[in-house]
């Protein structure tokens, strides 16, 4: 029996030892460029727009005086369009994802379905605002109101929340689904109380990602033709409105320096709102993962 020659094996590893050193140093590097840059441009947008950012800029109109303008009707927009976005979007994109992994066949027809549901999740975000458009505003009537712009979001975000859900349901083990259906429990049964809720957190964090997403769109609203300047809150989904995105992106294409400043702190208050989403969502998350 021919010995293991301890250098030579040693000598042999060297090279990818080396490798390995490199590709680490190069990941790390990537890692600390995409970081330095997200911190400078967060530097800017704090420093420019945190001296504007006042309880009158929150509860202000939009006006063509930049010491009067404010978000008010903005931000309240860009709740309604989350209180759309949300349900439907979470509704829908769970019930196919729990079809499709506990009761659909596994056969060229549903092999079919999941592909394209994963490559709608890397269409451009106009193409969703055009289907919008034809569909919702114009073959519906439903006009740039914020039911017509909620189910476009959403259809935006559904492969994205389809997808996670999918992902989550499959890590359930399956001996908890054999467990519960020896002990007597429908299918129905076991989908609502073993397999949801030990998928929960996965599809959490899918819905994080899509709800981010959505809140901060914009070239879907404007092939909506949602406005650049609103000067009243809706009332009902059937009503005009207008979002934070959008209302930052007519500030930036305005000449004046004032309201570039002012694009800044509307910045500014997008990134808290979505941070309070996300934070809620990683409780309500963490919640779940704790009792399982």
């Amino acid at each position: 029996m021919k010995l293991i020659d301890h250098k030579t094996v040693i000598n042999k590893m060297k090279p990818r030892l080396f490798l390995n050193l490199i590709f680490k140093g190069v990941f790390l590097l990537a890692t600390l460029f995409g970081l330095l840059v997200l911190g400078i441009l967060l530097y800017r947008v704090i420093t420019q727009g945190i001296g504007y950012l006042d309880w009158q800029f929150l509860n202000s109109l939009p006006s063509r005086k930049p010491e009067q303008a404010g978000v008010y009707t903005a931000l309240i927009g860009s709740v309604w369009l989350m209180l759309v976005v949300a349900p439907l979007s979470l509704i829908i994109g769970v019930g196919t994802a729990t079809y499709l992994e506990e009761y659909a066949k596994k056969n060229r027809f549903t092999n079919f379905i999941q592909i394209n549901i994963s490559n709608l999740a890397g269409v451009p975000s106009i193409v969703f605002g055009l289907l919008g458009l034809t569909v919702f505003v114009r073959a519906l009537a439903l006009g740039t109101s914020v039911l017509a712009a909620g189910m476009t979001m959403s259809l935006l975000v559904l492969p994205i929340i389809i997808v996670a859900a999918q992902e989550a349901i499959r890590t359930v083990p399956k001996d908890l689904r054999e467990a519960s259906l020896g002990m007597g429990a429908t299918k129905w049964q076991t989908i609502v109380r073993v397999v949801m809720p030990a998928a929960i957190p996965g599809i959490l964090t899918g819905a994080i990602l899509a709800l981010s997403r959505a809140i901060g769109e914009t070239a879907p609203l404007v092939v909506l033709g949602l406005p650049l300047f609103l000067a009243f809150l809706p009332k009902t989904v059937f009503d005009m409105f207008t979002v934070l995105p959008m209302q930052i992106y007519n500030w930036t294409g305005r000449p004046q320096e004032e309201f570039q400043v002012l694009a800044a702190a509307g910045i500014i208050v997008l990134l808290t709102l979505l941070i309070g989403m996300n934070s809620i969502a990683v409780i309500i998350r963490n919640k779940f993962q704790r009792r399982m």
